[in-house]
């Protein structure tokens, strides 16, 4: 959290009342507040003296809102600023003001619901950004299967779209053909040189075997798959393979693969299994 107060008194009093809860970054003035933010970043909750020198406190809060949206922000005051707070309030830069003196309790419960808002909010936005995400990728499988003439074509772009939204160094959609994988590929990759070894890798024969989710996101770290010249060879220390299957039969895999260890968030996982589902739709649409 940042609290800023012009008088120092104040300043060390809510540094102290909240140090055993939050890591506090304090400043004297409203410039001095917006350059901390521009230094460390966002902070969860924002306390700030209304009557300042140079900048209020109104002034310098509706300065973080663009850049910081998700941050509570919290007014003291000792004066009547009716006017200035009730703006502040009803536009969205103050989520409450408290009176000077303040009661050290009320404070705190009132920072603590503050808290529990700013991890709320912060919640949502990444459910509302995932759900986009899921949105943007999914419109893209479907425009690019409508659109394309071959399927080779078709593939390299899916590759392309998905390889672009989970930043991979490199993505492999590949058919398979009576359970085996076929010559039919596409490749999108950030490295120069990429060679398609999914015939001789232990993770995507487990998915044609299982046709179920298989992954490694640190190769180094596993003891089957750091010993494969390939891993070896091409720098590869994460990978995740994705069964692409339509009425039960595998039709595809994709490759995702990125030359550093990687950590998928679950909501990154939901998207790609729930892409995949109209993916094998798509893929059939094409070979028919």
């Amino acid at each position: 959290m940042l609290v800023v107060d012009d008088e120092p008194d104040n300043l060390d009093l809510l540094y102290r009342t909240f140090r055993r809860d939050f890591s506090v970054l304090k400043a004297e003035s409203g410039i001095q507040a917006l350059e901390i933010l521009a230094s460390e970043g966002e902070v969860a909750v924002i306390i700030s003296d209304q009557r300042m020198p140079e900048m209020k406190g109104t002034e310098f809060l509706s300065k973080t809102l663009p850049q910081f949206p998700n941050t509570v922000r919290i007014i003291l005051t000792g004066f009547t600023d009716i006017e200035d707070l009730v703006e502040a309030i009803n536009s969205g830069q103050v989520y409450k003001y408290i009176t000077k003196p303040w009661d050290p309790n009320e404070l705190k419960g009132v920072v603590q619901k503050a808290a529990e808002t700013y991890e709320f909010l912060n919640q949502r936005t990444e459910e509302l950004e995932e759900a986009q995400i899921q949105i943007e990728l999914l419109n893209t499988v479907v425009n690019i299967s409508q659109q394309s003439d071959a399927i080779e074509t078709a593939l390299e772009e899916i590759a392309s779209a998905y390889g672009d939204t989970f930043s991979a160094d490199v993505c492999i959609l590949q058919l398979i053909s009576e359970n085996k994988l076929s010559s039919v590929s596409g490749v999108s990759s950030t490295i120069s040189t990429v060679d398609n070894w999914l015939a001789d890798d232990p993770l995507a024969l487990e998915v044609i075997a299982s046709k179920s989710l298989q992954s490694v996101m640190n190769v180094k770290g596993d003891t089957q798959l750091s010993a494969v010249p390939h891993y070896q060879t091409s720098g590869i220390e994460a990978h995740i393979v994705v069964p692409i299957v339509h009425r039960q039969t595998l039709t595809a895999l994709m490759s995702l693969q990125w030359q550093q260890p990687n950590q998928l968030r679950p909501e990154e996982l939901t998207t790609i299994s729930i892409s995949a589902q109209l993916l094998a739709l798509a893929l059939n649409s094409l070979q028919n």
